[in-house]
């Protein structure tokens, strides 16, 4: 989600990557709903590991982990990056519930992220 709206607000200013530690098969399907209903098509995304940027040698300025407060230890490291912050924000794999709570609960992460990278990078 974060990927998504940096691209999306932030234009050109910014190259974007998004992966995690142990990556699913798949983008979350509620992921990829709410994020349609702000215009952001993840559809054709796929998860990407984080091991595998370093294990390339990419190197970033910048690093933002998404990882929430309880996995913050096992968030990924990038060696010879400049700025590195965390915005623990929940997993939706953690969703509980019925399917429409499990969205709402989604939707709520969603305007989080999207509330934060706008604060963030000032747009």
């Amino acid at each position: 989600m974060a990927e998504g709206y940096l691209n999306k607000i932030g234009g050109d200013r910014y190259t974007v990557k998004s992966a995690g530690l142990n990556p699913a098969e798949a983008v979350n399907p509620m992921v990829i709903e709410v994020m349609k209903e702000e215009g952001i098509d993840l559809s054709r995304n796929h998860p990407k590991a984080a091991f595998d940027f370093v294990k390339s040698g990419t190197l970033f300025s910048h690093v933002i982990t998404v990882c929430d407060k309880e996995t913050d230890a096992s968030c990924p490291i990038f060696p010879g990056i400049t700025k590195r912050e965390n915005w623990p924000f929940p997993d939706p794999e953690t969703a509980a519930g019925s399917y429409q709570e499990k969205l709402d609960q989604v939707r709520t992460i969603r305007d989080s992220i999207k509330a934060k990278i706008i604060d963030a990078f000032e747009l």
